[in-house]
């Protein structure tokens, strides 16, 4: 990792994710480098346009909450910056994409995902296999 460099740091507002943020700020006060909050909404696959149970923009309203509160509730205890990012889409995809200009991506081993009985889940594990960066998954 270069001095300086960047931190991409996964954000559901799960503990394994404010475990994976803890790490990676711990790790960027040591290399002096910067983190990057990433998070991810996406229509659940039964959402209906056809008055679904929450209006389209309360998705990402509510994602967006989710990765401020986090943000937030670290950056008052640490002087590294964290710049924050809201992606719509998987949010293993948009890990992937942000590690193309990272020096380090650092996920939970397990978040808000479907696959709770899985030791690693399936964003911990696809970010580890198709990252274009070094992964490291915390384990909470």
């Amino acid at each position: 990792m270069t001095e300086h460099g960047r931190i991409v740091v996964g954000v559901d507002g799960s503990e394994p994710s404010k475990c994976a943020m803890r790490w990676a700020l711990k790790q960027a006060a040591l290399t002096g480098s910067t983190v990057r909050a990433i998070g991810a909404w996406e229509f659940p696959a039964f959402y209906s346009w056809e008055g679904g149970p929450m209006p389209p923009d309360d998705f990402e309203d509510s994602a967006r909450q989710c990765l401020d509160d986090t943000v937030d509730e670290f950056q008052r205890s640490s002087e590294v910056t964290i710049e924050r990012e809201l992606v719509h889409g998987h949010a293993a995809q948009a890990l992937i994409d942000a590690s193309a200009e990272a020096d380090l991506l650092v996920v939970g081993s397990r978040g808000h995902g479907s696959f709770y009985g899985a030791l690693l889940g399936s964003v911990s594990q696809r970010s580890a296999l198709h990252s274009k960066c070094p992964v490291v998954i915390v384990r909470h």
